[in-house]
């Protein structure tokens, strides 16, 4: 936590408004925010139940004035060029997201390899996609969320998360690819740490609630497709997560994807 918000206060980017929210911690989280963010210029909101990620996000973003947002949780890090490299890309009024490489890291700190495979001299060795990313995005995952930079108006649009679902980032692109492109940035500007509790490695577990908030999202993508390209991509993606529903014991999931099939 303290790495976190150290890695945005020492941004090279002066103009940064930092809020820090705490959601119903009970590890004595609360004591240890106060005592780093005494005396800075920033804002702090501590929510006494934990009401989880996607109600938390969204009441320090409206609590927010600034022009881009990023989501940045406590045990990831921004490189101190994050910001202003973000601006750079971001500078195209249609550009709503910016995204990048991250180092990924265990929760030592020591460095395991990138989100994008590269080759030895650091090349990518593989095209990112950018631009319009709507249909791609119901394919696959491919961008590290911890890494957007995302423009005001764009999260504005939205109404923030969605708080009904239990994860945010498959809705987020989805909805927000719909009206807005992406870009990408060939460089690593932030370490995402590799957790065995974090949320993301709970959708892969047995049993998980996650999918149901999954089905939610592909039935949003039904409503907002626009041709039959776009709903194949669908299938091919409920296909897979009825495959997931399978591993994970969620067999009362597939019914609802296969709706959306036939």
């Amino acid at each position: 936590m303290e790495e976190s918000i150290q890695s945005v206060l020492g941004q090279d980017y002066p103009q940064v408004e930092l809020i820090v929210v705490d959601d119903g911690s009970t590890d004595g989280s609360k004591d240890t925010i106060k005592k780093l963010i005494d005396g800075k210029d920033l804002t702090f909101i501590s929510i006494s139940d934990n009401i989880g990620n996607c109600k938390a996000f969204n009441q320090g973003f409206r609590k927010s004035s600034g022009a881009f947002i990023i989501d940045l949780a406590a045990d990831d890090v921004l490189l101190s060029s994050r910001i202003s490299e973000g601006l750079v890309a971001l500078s195209s009024d249609e550009t709503g997201v910016n995204f990048c490489d991250t180092f990924l890291i265990d929760k030592d700190g020591n460095e395991m390899g990138t989100h994008y495979k590269r080759e030895e001299t650091g090349k990518l060795a593989e095209d990112i996609p950018q631009g319009d990313l709507y249909q791609k995005l119901i394919h696959r995952f491919f961008i590290s969320a911890p890494t957007m930079m995302i423009r005001r108006e764009v999260m504005e649009e939205l109404d923030g998360y969605d708080e009904d679902l239990k994860y945010e980032d498959f809705d987020f692109w989805i909805r927000s690819s719909r009206n807005w492109k992406y870009t990408f940035s060939d460089q690593v500007l932030v370490k995402k740490r590799i957790l065995d509790n974090s949320n993301s490695a709970q959708q892969f577990k047995r049993f998980t609630n996650h999918q149901k908030s999954t089905l939610k999202v592909c039935q949003k993508i039904k409503q907002l497709n626009r041709n039959e390209e776009e709903n194949q991509a669908l299938k091919k993606r409920c296909w897979y997560e009825i495959r997931q529903c399978i591993k994970q014991g969620n067999l009362g999931l597939i019914p609802g994807f296969l709706k959306l099939i036939y």
